[in-house]
This record gives C-alpha cells, structure tokens and sequence, in this order.
C-alpha cells in the first residue's frame, strides 16, 4: 500500500503498545516497515523540530512507499482507527486513513 509521510507518522501513533506477543511481534515488524531509510530522511528533508517536538519535512518532495501490509497489521490499524472513532477521537487528520483502512 502507498503511502506518505503523514500517513506514515500517524500510523505509527495507532499503533498498540501493549497486547499478547503475536500483536507485539507484529507491531514490531509494522513499526519497521513505516520507518525512514536514511536516504529518505535526506531526500525528504526530513527533520525533528527540537523546540515543537513535530517532525517537519519538505513537502514537495513527499514521495509515496509502498508499504507490505499483511491482514494481521491491516486488522490492528482498522481497529486502532475504530477504537478512536468509537470514542468520538478522530480528528480531520485522519480522514484519509480511515479511508485507506476502514471505508
């Protein structure tokens, strides 16, 4: 699945921090994939604003990756963006990933 920067750091945000070792271990591996290389910290003009603690970047150069989601991940983030919804937690930033994991 495409997907850019902002979507990137907000799933990271989703994603549980505690749960069996399966969920764990699968966390674990989604975490990994939605990270940055080197390369795309540098070709994105990626950085932490220190003073904001926001990540910034450059969005001219906001290039999507393909992320390998299997349906494990796929169930965590869809009930991750059900569980904010239910609580009435969603924010307009969100928009599109519920519209990639939930609609």
């Amino acid at each position: 699945m495409k997907l850019t920067i902002i979507e990137r750091i907000q799933l990271q945000g989703l994603l549980p921090n505690e749960g069996d070792i399966i969920t764990l271990r699968i966390v674990n591996d989604l975490k990994k994939a939605l990270s940055f290389s080197e390369e795309e910290i540098k070709s994105g003009e990626i950085m932490s604003d220190p003073e904001t603690n926001q990540v910034r970047w450059n969005p001219e150069k906001d290039t999507n990756k393909n992320v390998k989601l299997g349906d494990a991940a796929l169930g965590l983030i869809a009930d991750a963006l059900k569980k904010l919804d239910k609580e009435k937690k969603l924010t307009a930033a969100h928009i599109p990933l519920w519209d990639k994991f939930v609609a």
